[in-house]
Protein backbone atom coordinates (compact mmCIF):
# COMPACT_ATOMS: atom_id res chain seq x y z
CA UNK A 1 0.00 0.00 0.00
CA UNK A 2 2.93 2.32 0.74
CA UNK A 3 4.48 1.60 -2.64
CA UNK A 4 1.00 2.13 -4.21
CA UNK A 5 0.66 6.00 -2.34
CA UNK A 6 3.91 6.66 -3.38
CA UNK A 7 3.49 6.25 -7.17
CA UNK A 8 0.31 7.98 -7.43
CA UNK A 9 2.33 11.49 -5.59
CA UNK A 10 5.02 10.86 -8.44
CA UNK A 11 2.45 10.69 -11.10
CA UNK A 12 0.61 13.86 -9.92
CA UNK A 13 3.18 16.00 -9.89
CA UNK A 14 4.78 15.35 -13.02
CA UNK A 15 4.42 18.60 -14.59
CA UNK A 16 5.81 20.84 -11.84
CA UNK A 17 8.68 18.11 -11.97
CA UNK A 18 9.17 18.68 -15.80
CA UNK A 19 9.53 22.35 -15.87
CA UNK A 20 12.24 22.41 -12.96
CA UNK A 21 13.86 19.90 -15.08
CA UNK A 22 13.84 22.25 -18.15
CA UNK A 23 15.49 25.31 -16.04
CA UNK A 24 17.97 22.89 -14.13
CA UNK A 25 18.71 21.16 -17.31
CA UNK A 26 21.81 23.04 -18.54
CA UNK A 27 23.41 22.42 -15.03
CA UNK A 28 22.04 19.05 -14.20
CA UNK A 29 23.14 17.58 -17.77
CA UNK A 30 26.68 16.59 -16.95
CA UNK A 31 25.51 15.23 -13.58
CA UNK A 32 22.70 13.00 -15.27
CA UNK A 33 25.34 11.92 -17.55
CA UNK A 34 27.69 10.74 -15.25
CA UNK A 35 24.99 8.66 -13.32
CA UNK A 36 24.36 5.55 -14.50
CA UNK A 37 20.37 4.66 -15.25
CA UNK A 38 18.24 3.00 -12.38
CA UNK A 39 17.59 -0.14 -14.37
CA UNK A 40 21.87 -0.29 -15.06
CA UNK A 41 22.18 0.22 -11.57
CA UNK A 42 20.31 -2.96 -10.75
CA UNK A 43 21.72 -5.57 -13.15
CA UNK A 44 23.19 -7.67 -11.30
CA UNK A 45 27.66 -8.07 -11.50
CA UNK A 46 29.22 -11.16 -12.84
CA UNK A 47 29.99 -12.61 -9.71
CA UNK A 48 26.47 -12.01 -8.98
CA UNK A 49 25.32 -13.82 -12.06
CA UNK A 50 28.13 -16.61 -11.54
CA UNK A 51 26.79 -17.20 -8.00
CA UNK A 52 22.50 -17.07 -8.90
CA UNK A 53 23.29 -20.27 -11.08
CA UNK A 54 22.26 -23.70 -9.72
CA UNK A 55 25.28 -25.21 -7.98
CA UNK A 56 27.27 -28.32 -10.03
CA UNK A 57 28.10 -31.46 -8.81
CA UNK A 58 31.84 -31.12 -6.94
CA UNK A 59 34.07 -33.04 -8.47
CA UNK A 60 35.08 -36.56 -7.27
CA UNK A 61 38.34 -36.43 -5.12
CA UNK A 62 41.20 -38.72 -6.81
CA UNK A 63 41.56 -40.34 -3.76
CA UNK A 64 38.15 -41.33 -3.74
CA UNK A 65 38.39 -42.86 -7.39
CA UNK A 66 41.44 -44.69 -6.29
CA UNK A 67 40.39 -45.87 -3.45
CA UNK A 68 41.66 -49.47 -3.26
CA UNK A 69 38.71 -52.51 -2.93
CA UNK A 70 38.44 -53.98 0.27
CA UNK A 71 40.24 -57.43 0.13
CA UNK A 72 38.29 -60.51 0.44
CA UNK A 73 39.21 -63.22 3.19
CA UNK A 74 40.66 -66.45 2.06
CA UNK A 75 42.17 -69.61 2.93
CA UNK A 76 44.56 -72.76 2.13
CA UNK A 77 44.53 -75.57 3.91
CA UNK A 78 48.00 -76.74 3.02
CA UNK A 79 48.35 -80.58 2.73
CA UNK A 80 51.26 -81.14 5.56
CA UNK A 81 53.28 -78.64 8.00
CA UNK A 82 54.41 -75.77 5.87
CA UNK A 83 57.50 -76.24 4.11
CA UNK A 84 59.14 -75.83 0.81
CA UNK A 85 56.67 -77.96 -1.33
CA UNK A 86 54.72 -75.14 -0.21
CA UNK A 87 57.05 -72.68 -1.91
CA UNK A 88 55.10 -71.09 -3.98
CA UNK A 89 51.88 -70.21 -1.84
CA UNK A 90 54.62 -68.73 0.69
CA UNK A 91 56.24 -66.66 -2.20
CA UNK A 92 52.82 -65.73 -3.16
CA UNK A 93 51.83 -64.31 -0.04
CA UNK A 94 55.57 -62.59 0.75
CA UNK A 95 55.35 -61.17 -2.62
CA UNK A 96 52.01 -59.34 -2.54
CA UNK A 97 50.21 -61.40 -5.52
CA UNK A 98 47.31 -62.53 -3.23
CA UNK A 99 46.88 -59.43 -1.92
CA UNK A 100 47.30 -58.12 -5.70
CA UNK A 101 44.44 -60.68 -6.25
CA UNK A 102 42.28 -59.15 -4.09
CA UNK A 103 42.84 -61.52 -1.02
CA UNK A 104 43.24 -61.18 2.11
CA UNK A 105 45.41 -64.62 2.35
CA UNK A 106 45.83 -67.31 5.51
CA UNK A 107 47.81 -70.01 4.70
CA UNK A 108 46.86 -72.64 7.25
CA UNK A 109 49.02 -75.89 8.10
CA UNK A 110 47.68 -79.41 7.26
CA UNK A 111 49.01 -82.67 9.25
CA UNK A 112 48.13 -86.26 9.82
CA UNK A 113 44.41 -85.26 11.81
CA UNK A 114 43.99 -82.27 9.29
CA UNK A 115 41.18 -83.11 6.08
CA UNK A 116 41.29 -80.51 3.72
CA UNK A 117 38.85 -81.62 1.70
CA UNK A 118 36.22 -82.04 4.66
CA UNK A 119 37.38 -78.19 5.66
CA UNK A 120 36.87 -76.96 2.09
CA UNK A 121 33.61 -79.01 1.49
CA UNK A 122 31.81 -77.34 4.19
CA UNK A 123 32.95 -73.82 3.18
CA UNK A 124 35.62 -73.07 6.29
CA UNK A 125 38.23 -72.17 3.45
CA UNK A 126 37.90 -71.57 -0.06
CA UNK A 127 41.18 -73.88 -1.45
CA UNK A 128 42.83 -76.66 -0.55
CA UNK A 129 45.88 -78.73 -1.22
CA UNK A 130 45.38 -83.04 -1.70
CA UNK A 131 47.00 -85.40 -3.96
CA UNK A 132 45.31 -86.00 -7.53
CA UNK A 133 43.82 -89.69 -6.27
CA UNK A 134 42.64 -88.44 -2.75
CA UNK A 135 40.69 -85.79 -4.71
CA UNK A 136 39.38 -88.57 -7.31
CA UNK A 137 38.46 -90.61 -4.21
CA UNK A 138 36.20 -87.14 -2.61
CA UNK A 139 34.30 -87.43 -5.62
CA UNK A 140 33.50 -90.83 -5.49
CA UNK A 141 32.27 -90.29 -1.28
CA UNK A 142 30.22 -87.28 -3.02
CA UNK A 143 32.34 -84.57 -1.87
CA UNK A 144 31.84 -81.85 -4.17
CA UNK A 145 35.52 -80.50 -4.98
CA UNK A 146 37.26 -79.99 -8.11
CA UNK A 147 40.50 -79.74 -9.28
CA UNK A 148 42.07 -76.74 -10.35
CA UNK A 149 45.97 -76.39 -10.73
CA UNK A 150 48.68 -78.51 -9.64
CA UNK A 151 52.10 -77.75 -7.78
CA UNK A 152 53.54 -81.13 -8.89
CA UNK A 153 54.10 -82.52 -12.41
CA UNK A 154 54.93 -85.85 -10.39
CA UNK A 155 55.00 -87.31 -7.03
CA UNK A 156 58.46 -87.04 -5.03
CA UNK A 157 56.45 -89.78 -2.72
CA UNK A 158 58.87 -93.13 -2.62
CA UNK A 159 59.59 -96.17 -0.90
CA UNK A 160 63.13 -95.94 0.79
CA UNK A 161 65.04 -99.15 1.07
CA UNK A 162 68.63 -100.23 3.32
CA UNK A 163 71.73 -99.77 0.20
CA UNK A 164 72.71 -103.47 1.02
CA UNK A 165 69.41 -105.10 1.25
CA UNK A 166 68.92 -106.63 -2.38
CA UNK A 167 66.37 -104.30 -3.66
CA UNK A 168 66.55 -103.11 -6.99
CA UNK A 169 62.77 -102.86 -8.06
CA UNK A 170 59.17 -102.69 -6.78
CA UNK A 171 59.28 -106.82 -7.10
CA UNK A 172 61.75 -107.68 -4.66
CA UNK A 173 59.66 -105.82 -1.87
CA UNK A 174 58.63 -109.38 -1.68
CA UNK A 175 60.25 -110.92 1.86
CA UNK A 176 60.39 -107.55 3.31
CA UNK A 177 58.76 -105.53 6.17
CA UNK A 178 57.51 -102.26 4.26
CA UNK A 179 56.34 -99.69 6.58
CA UNK A 180 53.58 -98.01 4.99
CA UNK A 181 50.11 -96.58 5.12
CA UNK A 182 47.84 -100.02 4.46
CA UNK A 183 45.24 -97.78 3.08
CA UNK A 184 47.35 -95.74 0.63
CA UNK A 185 46.33 -95.63 -3.00
CA UNK A 186 49.52 -96.32 -4.65
CA UNK A 187 50.61 -99.12 -2.18
CA UNK A 188 47.19 -100.66 -3.67
CA UNK A 189 48.02 -100.24 -6.82
CA UNK A 190 52.07 -101.78 -6.57
CA UNK A 191 50.61 -104.83 -4.54
CA UNK A 192 48.41 -105.93 -7.27
CA UNK A 193 50.60 -105.15 -10.29
CA UNK A 194 54.09 -106.37 -8.76
CA UNK A 195 52.18 -109.47 -6.97
CA UNK A 196 53.69 -108.34 -2.85
CA UNK A 197 51.96 -111.52 -1.76
CA UNK A 198 54.84 -111.92 1.25
CA UNK A 199 55.90 -108.33 1.72
CA UNK A 200 54.74 -107.76 4.85
CA UNK A 201 52.88 -104.58 5.74
CA UNK A 202 53.70 -102.73 8.70
CA UNK A 203 52.33 -99.60 10.29
CA UNK A 204 53.89 -96.14 9.44
CA UNK A 205 53.81 -94.00 11.95
CA UNK A 206 56.22 -91.18 9.99
CA UNK A 207 59.05 -91.81 11.88
CA UNK A 208 62.34 -93.74 11.08
CA UNK A 209 63.40 -95.00 13.45
CA UNK A 210 62.12 -98.40 12.83
CA UNK A 211 63.50 -98.34 9.54
CA UNK A 212 66.91 -97.23 10.58
CA UNK A 213 66.81 -99.81 13.52
CA UNK A 214 65.86 -102.91 10.87
CA UNK A 215 68.12 -103.39 8.09
CA UNK A 216 65.76 -105.06 6.15
CA UNK A 217 63.44 -102.93 6.32
CA UNK A 218 61.60 -100.84 3.84
CA UNK A 219 59.63 -97.27 4.39
CA UNK A 220 57.30 -94.79 2.46
CA UNK A 221 58.90 -91.37 2.44
CA UNK A 222 59.18 -88.36 0.22
CA UNK A 223 62.69 -87.67 -2.17
CA UNK A 224 62.35 -84.16 -0.29
CA UNK A 225 62.79 -84.83 3.25
CA UNK A 226 63.53 -88.34 4.64
CA UNK A 227 66.65 -88.94 2.61
CA UNK A 228 68.07 -85.39 3.85
CA UNK A 229 67.52 -87.39 8.16
CA UNK A 230 69.30 -90.19 6.57
CA UNK A 231 72.06 -88.51 5.32
CA UNK A 232 72.70 -86.35 8.25
CA UNK A 233 72.64 -90.10 10.49
CA UNK A 234 74.96 -91.61 7.65
CA UNK A 235 72.50 -94.19 6.63
CA UNK A 236 73.15 -95.53 2.98
CA UNK A 237 70.10 -95.95 1.44
CA UNK A 238 68.18 -96.22 -1.84
CA UNK A 239 64.94 -95.24 -3.61
CA UNK A 240 62.33 -95.96 -5.63
CA UNK A 241 59.92 -93.10 -6.81
CA UNK A 242 56.35 -94.31 -6.81
CA UNK A 243 56.12 -92.77 -10.21
CA UNK A 244 58.23 -95.45 -11.37
CA UNK A 245 55.71 -98.49 -10.86
CA UNK A 246 53.68 -96.50 -13.23
CA UNK A 247 51.55 -94.90 -10.38
CA UNK A 248 51.97 -91.58 -11.65
CA UNK A 249 49.60 -88.87 -9.57
CA UNK A 250 49.62 -84.97 -9.78
CA UNK A 251 51.03 -84.19 -6.29
CA UNK A 252 50.12 -81.09 -4.14
CA UNK A 253 46.74 -80.41 -6.17
CA UNK A 254 45.12 -77.12 -5.78
CA UNK A 255 40.95 -77.34 -5.61
CA UNK A 256 38.01 -75.36 -4.47
CA UNK A 257 34.08 -76.49 -4.36
CA UNK A 258 32.07 -76.76 -7.49
CA UNK A 259 30.24 -73.65 -5.84
CA UNK A 260 32.65 -71.69 -6.07
CA UNK A 261 33.90 -72.68 -9.38
CA UNK A 262 29.70 -71.41 -10.12
CA UNK A 263 29.43 -68.49 -7.80
CA UNK A 264 32.93 -66.82 -7.96
CA UNK A 265 35.06 -67.84 -11.11
CA UNK A 266 36.52 -64.69 -10.85
CA UNK A 267 38.23 -65.42 -7.16
CA UNK A 268 39.22 -68.98 -8.43
CA UNK A 269 40.54 -67.77 -11.76
CA UNK A 270 42.58 -65.04 -9.36
CA UNK A 271 43.62 -67.13 -6.67
CA UNK A 272 45.28 -69.66 -9.62
CA UNK A 273 47.06 -66.92 -10.97
CA UNK A 274 48.63 -65.69 -8.20
CA UNK A 275 49.69 -69.17 -6.76
CA UNK A 276 50.97 -70.18 -10.09
CA UNK A 277 52.89 -66.70 -10.14
CA UNK A 278 54.38 -67.55 -6.97
CA UNK A 279 56.13 -70.81 -7.82
CA UNK A 280 57.57 -69.33 -10.85
CA UNK A 281 58.84 -66.67 -8.50
CA UNK A 282 59.97 -69.30 -5.91
CA UNK A 283 61.94 -71.25 -8.76
CA UNK A 284 64.94 -68.51 -8.39
CA UNK A 285 64.53 -67.36 -5.02
CA UNK A 286 63.67 -70.18 -2.87
CA UNK A 287 66.28 -68.90 -0.01
CA UNK A 288 64.35 -65.39 0.19
CA UNK A 289 60.99 -67.20 0.47
CA UNK A 290 62.48 -70.22 3.27
CA UNK A 291 62.90 -68.00 6.74
CA UNK A 292 58.69 -67.09 6.12
CA UNK A 293 58.28 -71.29 5.61
CA UNK A 294 60.42 -71.37 9.01
CA UNK A 295 58.09 -68.96 10.90
CA UNK A 296 55.46 -71.06 10.26
CA UNK A 297 57.59 -74.45 11.04
CA UNK A 298 60.15 -73.57 13.81
CA UNK A 299 60.99 -77.59 13.59
CA UNK A 300 62.35 -77.62 9.71
CA UNK A 301 66.18 -75.91 9.42
CA UNK A 302 66.85 -73.71 6.88
CA UNK A 303 69.25 -76.48 5.54
CA UNK A 304 66.89 -78.65 4.96
CA UNK A 305 64.64 -76.27 3.52
CA UNK A 306 67.71 -75.80 0.94
CA UNK A 307 67.68 -79.48 0.29
CA UNK A 308 64.14 -79.68 -0.33
CA UNK A 309 64.02 -77.07 -2.62
CA UNK A 310 66.84 -78.30 -4.41
CA UNK A 311 65.14 -81.92 -5.09
CA UNK A 312 61.53 -80.49 -5.99
CA UNK A 313 62.56 -78.24 -8.66
CA UNK A 314 62.38 -81.20 -11.46
CA UNK A 315 59.04 -81.87 -9.62
CA UNK A 316 57.08 -78.68 -9.90
CA UNK A 317 58.90 -77.57 -12.80
CA UNK A 318 59.65 -80.31 -15.02
CA UNK A 319 57.24 -82.32 -17.25
CA UNK A 320 54.66 -80.78 -18.49
CA UNK A 321 54.97 -77.61 -17.08
CA UNK A 322 58.40 -77.20 -19.63
CA UNK A 323 56.27 -76.33 -22.28
CA UNK A 324 52.35 -76.04 -20.95
CA UNK A 325 53.61 -73.82 -18.10
CA UNK A 326 53.46 -74.38 -13.99
CA UNK A 327 50.51 -75.41 -12.72
CA UNK A 328 49.29 -77.56 -16.01
CA UNK A 329 47.09 -81.41 -15.41
CA UNK A 330 46.28 -83.14 -18.60
CA UNK A 331 42.62 -85.59 -19.47
CA UNK A 332 45.49 -87.96 -19.67
CA UNK A 333 47.01 -88.55 -16.94
CA UNK A 334 44.16 -88.13 -14.45
CA UNK A 335 42.50 -90.86 -17.44
CA UNK A 336 45.38 -93.25 -16.22
CA UNK A 337 45.33 -92.79 -12.25
CA UNK A 338 41.43 -93.03 -12.48
CA UNK A 339 41.67 -95.99 -14.46
CA UNK A 340 43.92 -97.99 -11.97
CA UNK A 341 42.00 -96.88 -9.06
CA UNK A 342 39.10 -98.60 -10.22
CA UNK A 343 41.01 -101.62 -11.02
CA UNK A 344 42.42 -102.26 -8.28
CA UNK A 345 38.64 -101.59 -6.63
CA UNK A 346 40.02 -98.44 -4.80
CA UNK A 347 37.29 -96.63 -6.65
CA UNK A 348 34.21 -98.20 -8.01
CA UNK A 349 33.58 -96.64 -11.29
CA UNK A 350 35.16 -94.12 -13.10
CA UNK A 351 33.72 -90.17 -12.71
CA UNK A 352 33.54 -88.15 -15.44
CA UNK A 353 36.72 -86.07 -15.39
CA UNK A 354 34.98 -82.59 -16.92
CA UNK A 355 33.99 -82.90 -13.04
CA UNK A 356 37.11 -83.44 -11.32
CA UNK A 357 39.47 -81.40 -12.78
CA UNK A 358 39.22 -77.79 -15.05
CA UNK A 359 42.24 -76.22 -16.68
CA UNK A 360 40.34 -73.03 -17.08
CA UNK A 361 41.91 -71.02 -14.64
CA UNK A 362 45.37 -71.50 -15.79
CA UNK A 363 47.86 -68.61 -16.99
CA UNK A 364 47.59 -68.93 -20.90
CA UNK A 365 51.45 -69.99 -21.92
Amino acid sequence: MKLFNRTAMFLGKRNVVTSLCLVLLAGALSACGSAKPPETAATPKPADTMAAKPAEPAAAKPAEATAPKALVPASLILNWFAEPEHGGNFAALAKGYYKDAGFDMTLTPGGPSVSATQIVASGKAQFGMANGDDILVARQEGIPIIAIATSMQKSPQALIFHKDSGIKDFSDLNGHKVYVAATANFWQYMKKKYKLDTAQEMKYTGQLVNFVNDKNSVTQGYLTSEPFTLQQQNIEFGTLLNADSGYNIYAGVYFTTEKMVAEHPDQVKAFVEATVKGWDYYKDHSDEIHPMIKEKNPDMGLDMMKYSAQKEMDFVYGGDAVTKGTGIMTQERWAEVQKQLVDVGVLKKAEDLSKVFTTQFLPKK
